[in-house]
């Protein structure tokens, strides 16, 4: 059994969800113009991350799996995170307007955000306990914050200089994003994870 700390810094650094998987990318490159946004999303997902993972924990071992209702598990999931998701917006218009509003369709779209179904179907592949899974979420959502806010900060400081057309915008993203990504698989080894 893989300790859950070894999974939870794993998740962060060599198991990231963008700089190893690349799930989520549509808002990490859409979103990452701005640092207070990008960070705010960062937050966002991680939350999202963190107690999808942990209800669809629930979901699936308390009433999935003895119903024999294995054949759903990605409509029950799915309805889970759009479930939070929803409670998550309405609750971030309330008391965090301004985010809100910069956000936009960014922010009921982490509904379909594939890092977050990626982290619970991890979770259930990979046969996690409560503890496991729980750490898996939070590190899946630290490690996507971590992305998105690094990469946020670095292309701020470039906005600063000229660039050649052809690597404003996305261009520049996708390299940041590799060499990142490199920087990255310098932890491998640390925490190997299956």
């Amino acid at each position: 059994m893989i300790s859950p700390f070894v999974i939870f810094f794993a998740s962060i650094l060599t198991s990231n969800m963008i700089l190893s998987n690349f799930l989520g990318m549509c808002s990490y490159i859409s979103v990452s113009n701005e640092y207070k946004t990008a960070s705010g999303l960062g937050k966002s997902v991680t939350l999202v991350m963190v107690l999808t993972t942990v209800i669809n924990y629930a979901v699936y071992r308390f009433l999935v799996i003895p119903l024999g209702l294995e054949y759903l598990q990605y409509i029950v999931f799915i309805i889970v995170i759009a479930a939070l998701v929803q409670v998550l917006e309405m609750a971030m218009d309330r008391f965090l307007p301004d985010l809100h509003i910069k956000l936009g369709i960014f922010l009921p779209l982490i509904t379909v955000n594939c890092a977050i179904l990626g982290t619970t179907l991890f979770m259930v592949i990979r046969d996690y306990n409560f503890l496991q899974s729980l750490l898996f979420g939070l590190g899946s959502g630290l490690g996507w914050w971590l992305a998105i806010s690094a990469l946020a900060a670095i292309r701020e400081k470039m906005a600063k200089n000229k660039l050649p057309p052809g690597l404003q915008g996305p261009g520049i993203a996708f390299i940041i994003t590799g060499l990142m990504a490199l920087a990255f698989v310098g932890f491998s080894g640390i925490f190997p994870i299956t």
